[in-house]
């Protein structure tokens, strides 16, 4: 009877603590992501842009070299840093809303966002 009840409680315990966590995981960010071939700057800018863009992002140029990317989704909006040269490009983290943001860690949702956009953003610089 003793051990029931003390495997219920281990239970409940290790199930309280696997939901307080569930949902979030460390900010994915992309470092230099090479970009192969002969490009120019314009092409790559043109590239992000229209990666972004296709996946719902607001893709603003802040300077050459710099794009500012917002996602609002319902409640919830991601803000990125992305940085690019002819040879690569990297994607950072800046801040959002609703996303369970905190210590590094952000709502997985956030991190499959910035998967998909590392693909479009790659099929499209493919395709210069």
């Amino acid at each position: 009877m003793k051990f029931n009840l003390l495997g219920k409680i281990s239970v409940i315990a290790v199930s309280l603590a696997l939901l307080v966590g569930c949902g979030t995981a460390p900010v994915r960010d992309v470092d230099s992501a090479m970009i192969s071939g002969e490009n120019t700057i314009t092409n790559v800018e043109k590239a992000i842009s229209r990666a972004g863009a296709g996946l719902g992002w607001s893709m603003t140029k802040k300077s050459d070299g710099h794009i500012l990317g917002k996602l609002a989704l319902r409640k919830h909006l991601a803000v990125i840093d992305i940085t690019y040269s002819k040879s690569s490009y990297s994607i950072k983290y800046v801040d959002s809303t609703n996303l369970k943001y905190s210590g590094g860690l952000i709502h997985t949702n956030y991190n499959g966002w910035i998967e998909n956009l590392e693909k479009a953003i790659n099929i499209q610089l493919s395709i210069l």
